[in-house]
């Protein structure tokens, strides 16, 4: 892809971000959410229909660590039916392994603005093949929307992701409503760029899915962005990372990550409203739709 057409895309999904519109919906979430859930699905369709995309912007140093399953029986009782664990890493130059992933990251979009933390287990769509990074469970400073719970509140009693000068990201999150809480500081100063396994971010992200208690017989779901994005992220060596507490996939995961890795950049995503299968399989793929995108988000109204 040319840096101007991806110039242009960051700019499309950056455009999609208008801050009044992403308080009206916020306000209007806080009744959604009190309707029958069959009322709320109907109505996230009916909105989908005018409006078919949500653009998700990542905002810089975001944080990922993978830690090693231990116990997989109870992995895989959290997977959708038709998925298996596949042994994965963040790096291509680490050893891959069945494994879960945590990440915190702060977020502005079409519909919502906040930060989260989001539980992942990684697994292999046994109909299509697919590496799939399947969503168990997630915590939001946000109001948000998954297809089994439809509209909720924010779920976090406080949601700190943020950096400090001298060189740190800094995670505090602990959920309102139940024991999730997610705390540790990640020293940025020895970290070096390093090239990201490529079946996983990217094939990864064209098979999104939801297991635990959030399955609801979707169908997976793709992100659309730019695979260069993918290319590289900095590896934090183990021990700059602290981490003070993790509960999420407790007495399930190694305590320990195997990787740590956080994005020093923004990455721009474009996803449907509702969860949509597509056909992308490939970063050709996704440079296709990627162009697509931009002649039709750009073209005059």
């Amino acid at each position: 892809m040319r840096v101007e057409d991806l110039r242009r895309y960051v700019k499309t999904t950056e455009k999609l971000v208008v801050p009044t519109k992403v308080a009206a919906t916020m306000q209007g979430i806080g009744m959604l959410h009190k309707l029958p859930l069959g009322l709320q699905r109907s109505i996230v369709n009916r909105g989908a229909r005018t409006n078919p995309y949500m653009s998700f912007v990542v905002e810089p140093y975001s944080v990922f660590l993978a830690f090693e399953i231990l116990d997989t029986e109870a992995a895989e009782r959290l997977l959708p039916p038709h998925y298996s664990l596949l042994p994965a890493a963040m790096f291509g130059d680490t050893a891959k392994r069945p494994c879960a992933i945590i990440s915190a990251f702060n977020v502005h979009t079409s519909v919502f603005w906040g930060s989260r933390v989001e539980f992942y287990l990684v697994a292999e769509n046994c109909d299509t093949g697919l590496l799939s990074w399947i969503i168990d469970e997630y915590e939001s400073s946000a109001p948000s929307y998954d297809p089994r719970r439809g509209f909720i509140m924010p779920s976090t009693a406080h949601s700190v992701v943020t950096t400090s000068y001298v060189g740190e990201v800094i995670v505090d999150v602990a959920s309102a409503q139940s024991t999730n809480s997610l705390a540790l500081v990640a020293d940025l100063n020895n970290a070096a760029l390093t090239e990201l396994d490529q079946r996983l971010w990217v094939e990864g992200n064209l098979s999104v899915d939801y297991g635990g208690e959030l399955q609801q017989c979707t169908k997976p779901f793709s992100l659309v962005f730019d695979p260069r994005e993918m290319t590289r992220a900095l590896k934090v060596p183990l021990e700059a990372i602290s981490l003070c507490t993790n509960t999420f996939g407790k007495g399930m995961l190694d305590p320990v990550p195997f990787e740590a890795a956080c994005f020093p950049y923004a990455q721009h995503f474009v996803t449907t409203s509702v969860p949509t299968a597509t056909t992308m399989r490939t970063a050709e793929d996704l440079e296709k739709a990627v162009t697509e995108l931009n002649n039709e988000l750009n073209a005059p109204r």
